[in-house]
Formats: C-alpha cells, sequence, structure tokens
C-alpha cells in the first residue's frame, strides 16, 4: 500500500516536471516568436485649427487618453486581427479634438511632453505609426506637426519608419514630409474611409518591416498653389472624385508604395497651407513621374471646383426651405461650422431665424436649430424642469464680432447630460423653432443626435445645422439641402479672409497668376 502511493507520487512529480518543462519549451518559444516581432510604437495629436477665429483650444478639448485599448480607436488592430498579431504594440498618447481655434502654447507642450515621455520608456523602436490631421495651429509655432514630429525623431531616433496618416484637408511641409518615411492621406470627402486610411499607413509599415526593404527609397513632394474650402473639393462630385479615383491605380505599379493629394486647409494663415501631391516608392523615375501626373491634372481642374451643393444668403435659403415640400430641408450655416474649425457660437444665425415672423407662433413651420453654447442658460436651467419657462442669453460668449448674445425666451422642452462635447445639452422651444443649447459646443451630425432629446429630424420642416458639407447620415436624410454663406470663423468666401502669411499666388485668390512649378522635388530621406 505505501510502496503503491510512492509509485503514484512519483508518477505524479514526474508528469509534472514533464509538463513543467514542456510550458518553458512553448514560454521560450513564444518569446523567441515574440522577439521577431517589430516594435512599433503609435502616436497621435489631431486637430484642425482656425486662425481666423478668436477661439483657442486648451489641453482638456483634446480628451487625451493613453491608447493602451488601442483596437477601441483602430478596429483593424482589435485582439483576434491580423495586424495585432503581427508587431509588438507599444501605444502612447492619443489627443484628438474637435476642430477649433488655434492651440494654446501650453496645451500643445504638455501634450507633447506627455507623449514623448512614454516613448522615452520604451525605447527602441523598429517604426512608429504617426496618427494626425495635419491642420494644427499653436500659438507662436508655425509648423507644429513639423514640429512634433522632429521632437519624435529626437527620441526614437532617424532609422525607425514613421508611417504618417492624415486628413486630405491637412497640409504637408516640407520637414513633415522629410521626417515621414511612409506618408498617406484620406482619399474620400466626406471621410467615410478614415479608418480604411489608416489601416492603409499600418498596412504600408508593417510590410516594409517584415519584407526588410526599409525605407522607400523615395519620396516626390510637389506644392500645389491652390488653396479650396472643403464644400468645394467633396469627392462626392466632380473634379474631385476623378481626381482621387486616379490614386488606387498608381499604387497599384510595381515599386510605388503610395500616393496621396492634400487639398491644404483654407482657414490657417500660415506658409504650409496649400495644395500638396506626394508620392512615394523605390523607382525614382516612376515615383516622380505619377507625382506630376497627378499635379498636372490637379491644377488642370481647379476652376471645375464647385461647392457640393448650391449656396445662397440665409435670406435666399429660407425662402426656398418654406416652399420646399418634403421634409428635411436642410440649410447649412455654414459661416460657423465647428467640424471645420468655427467657434460654434456665432450666433447671428440664430437672432435672424427668431426675427422672422414665420416662426414666432407655436404653430409656424417647425424648425430644429443645431446647437448654441449658453453656459449661462445650461447653469439657470439646472434648476428647471422640462416644461418650466426660461429665460438667459445663448452664444456670442467667443465669437461676437457678428452679433452679441441672444435672449432665449421659451419653454425647456429636454435635458439631457454626459455628452462628451456639449457636457449638458437643453431643448428650448421659442414659437415653432426648437434651439438646441449647449454647455460647450457640439456638431450634430447623426440622427441620433437628435432623436436622444426627444426630436425628430425627419418630420421637421426645417433642420438647421452648423456644418458645412453633410455627412452621410444627414445626406441621407434631406428632403432638400442649401449651403447658406452665413459669417464665421471658417468663412467660405476666402477673399474676405485676410492672408497676410500664405505663399502668394494662390489660387483662387490670385486668379490670373502664371503657371506653377509643377516638378517634383525628391525630399531626403529621414536617416
Amino acid at each position: 500500500m505505501i510502496r503503491s502511493t510512492k509509485f503514484k507520487i512519483l508518477g505524479t512529480l514526474t508528469l509534472l516536471f514533464f509538463s513543467l518543462a514542456a510550458c518553458k519549451d512553448k514560454a521560450t518559444e513564444e518569446n523567441t516568436i515574440n522577439s521577431k516581432l517589430p516594435k512599433i510604437a503609435i502616436a497621435g495629436l489631431a486637430i484642425e485649427s482656425s486662425t481666423f477665429s478668436p477661439a483657442t483650444t486648451d489641453e482638456e478639448a483634446f480628451h487625451a487618453r493613453t491608447l493602451e485599448n488601442v483596437y477601441s480607436f483602430y478596429p483593424f488592430m482589435s485582439p483576434d486581427s491580423v495586424n495585432r498579431k503581427r508587431a509588438e504594440w507599444v501605444p502612447t498618447l492619443r489627443a484628438h479634438a474637435l476642430p477649433g481655434g488655434i492651440v494654446t502654447r501650453e496645451a500643445y507642450e504638455s501634450l507633447v511632453e506627455k507623449t514623448l515621455q512614454m516613448l522615452r520608456e520604451n525605447v527602441p523602436y523598429d517604426g512608429l505609426f504617426f496618427d494626425i490631421h495635419g491642420a494644427m495651429s499653436v500659438e507662436g509655432i508655425e509648423d507644429p506637426e513639423g514640429d512634433f514630429i522632429i521632437r519624435i525623431r529626437e527620441v526614437i531616433g532617424q532609422e525607425p519608419i514613421i508611417s504618417t496618416s492624415m486628413d486630405l484637408h491637412g497640409n504637408v511641409s516640407k520637414r513633415l514630409a522629410e521626417q515621414s518615411d511612409l506618408i498617406t492621406c484620406y482619399r474620400m470627402a466626406p471621410h467615410e474611409d478614415a479608418l480604411e486610411s489608416k489601416k492603409r499607413a499600418v498596412d504600408n509599415l508593417l510590410d516594409r518591416l517584415e519584407k526588410g526593404t526599409g525605407k522607400p527609397q523615395y519620396k516626390a513632394w510637389v506644392p500645389v498653389p491652390i488653396l479650396l474650402p472643403g464644400e468645394k473639393t467633396s469627392t462626392r462630385i466632380e473634379p474631385g472624385k476623378s481626381l482621387y479615383a486616379m490614386l488606387p491605380a498608381i499604387t497599384e505599379e510595381k515599386e510605388i508604395v503610395d500616393a496621396a493629394i492634400w487639398m491644404g486647409y483654407p482657414w490657417a494663415d500660415e506658409p504650409r497651407n496649400h495644395g500638396v501631391v506626394m508620392v512615394t516608392g523605390d523607382d525614382k523615375e516612376k515615383v516622380g513621374a505619377a507625382a506630376e501626373k497627378i499635379a498636372q491634372r490637379f491644377w488642370e481642374v481647379r476652376e471645375d471646383f464647385e461647392f457640393v451643393a448650391p449656396t445662397a444668403t440665409l435670406d435666399e435659403s429660407f425662402a426656398m426651405a418654406l416652399k420646399n415640400t418634403k421634409k428635411p430641408f436642410i440649410i447649412s450655416d455654414m459661416g460657423d461650422n465647428p467640424t471645420a474649425g468655427g467657434a460654434g457660437d456665432v450666433s447671428w444665425t440664430l437672432k435672424e431665424i427668431l426675427a422672422r415672423n414665420e416662426f414666432k407662433p407655436e404653430g409656424g413651420p417647425s424648425l430644429i436649430y443645431a446647437s448654441i453654447p449658453g453656459p449661462e442658460l445650461i447653469a439657470k436651467a439646472e434648476n428647471l424642469n422640462v416644461g418650466d419657462r426660461i429665460k438667459a442669453p445663448v452664444g456670442a460668449m467667443v465669437d461676437n464680432r457678428f452679433a452679441g448674445p441672444v435672449m432665449l425666451d421659451g419653454i425647456i422642452m429636454a435635458k439631457e447630460t454626459g455628452d462628451i462635447h456639449a457636457v449638458t445639452e437643453i431643448v428650448v422651444r421659442v414659437g415653432s423653432v426648437d434651439v438646441i443649447v449647449t454647455k460647450k459646443r457640439k456638431p450634430y451630425h447623426k440622427e441620433s443626435d437628435f432623436t436622444h432629446l426627444g426630436l425628430k429630424p425627419r418630420e421637421a420642416d426645417i433642420l438647421v445645422v452648423k456644418i458645412g458639407y453633410l455627412v452621410p447620415e444627414l445626406y441621407d436624410m434631406r428632403g432638400g439641402w442649401i449651403m447658406a454663406l452665413t459669417p464665421g470663423g471658417v468663412d467660405q468666401d476666402l477673399e474676405r479672409l485676410d492672408y497676410k502669411n500664405i505663399k502668394r499666388p494662390m489660387y483662387p485668390l490670385d486668379k490670373d497668376m502664371e503657371e506653377p512649378d509643377l516638378s517634383a522635388r525628391f525630399i531626403p530621406l529621414s536617416n
């Protein structure tokens, strides 16, 4: 009995020994595999900043978060995705803000230093995915993205491959082009391909690292002296549609890695703000020829760019809306569009609406206005309930150049809190107008933005939104649409803007300018 027990114990220990040995071998094998994976950092700091708006952007607006759950920002890198398993990922900070005014120097330095510190903790790297917008303006810095990438290089060195992903409304300075080894941008406006473009940037980076081909040998950069608003360069219509349709075939060429067109951001007065074409690859002749072909076509169609929808004055817009029979007729309040960098609190349009006799009676045409910040009204509403009357000023706390605060005197129809941008939302009914008042500015571009407040945008006669071209959900909802040429920090009439620092001549500001030099400039490799 004792002897039998001893053999059982001995057998158990033997099995345990071999099991532990097997686990150790497996762990060693996994560590060996992991050690072969490229080590890639991720960093991102993005905003579109209007220098023609009196607003400023502080650090809080960026909602900076560490990228621990990478897949929550990049679904193509979910835990079970192929890309997630192709590298050892080292996430740092993701700080993306709503478009707005110029970023304070304090906010920029804080966000950059936090990113750099996180990068320092895990050097060395094989690569870095640089997720930016490209139209950030910062107090006292002429080219923030160029400054940021140089400071990243000072931490990670010149050898790692940086793959940069951008918005097509961003700007590509020479130093951003030089320090980026791979670079691409969206090919659609509205940006329905945003995640697809970011994935392309990651795929290009992984492919170069896995194949051992390293940095593309050639980067052709062509500045194109064109500066147009996104509302004129949408890829829904020509010529933007065909221009961007050129790119896939070019990138399928052997020895070409990527090709991209940046329209540039027109509401910042900086030398880097203009169109750019870039092509990267390993065959100098092909890369240069492709870049020049795209740039030449961009220039040839410059006069064909038109607004993606009809434009009119606000009065003309309402004349159309009131005759329209299909709901909702959407009016884009373009001049203060917060998705393009407007302050979001210009009250001029709301003042004009409330002054119109059609909307004064409760039984007038139903109109939803989205939206206007009114922190004083929000504070006053804390002690009131739905159904109570409220009277308080809204708007023009940041941008009062075109109209002062509007005194809202109406009934509270809804109250909601917790939105990441608005913080608090209150619907105030004045006559037949439902005004969405927020604590902080927020763009309204999804049906759920309205329905969670009890509003029914599809049943409204008129829907006025602080947006330029409509994003897909609103576009599909429209019963009619006009873009109103209203005032604000992102005025669509660029000739009214007081440019002092952009490079001239520039189309369309200088319509009679001579043919520009569109030859490819080959940018030195980062190392």
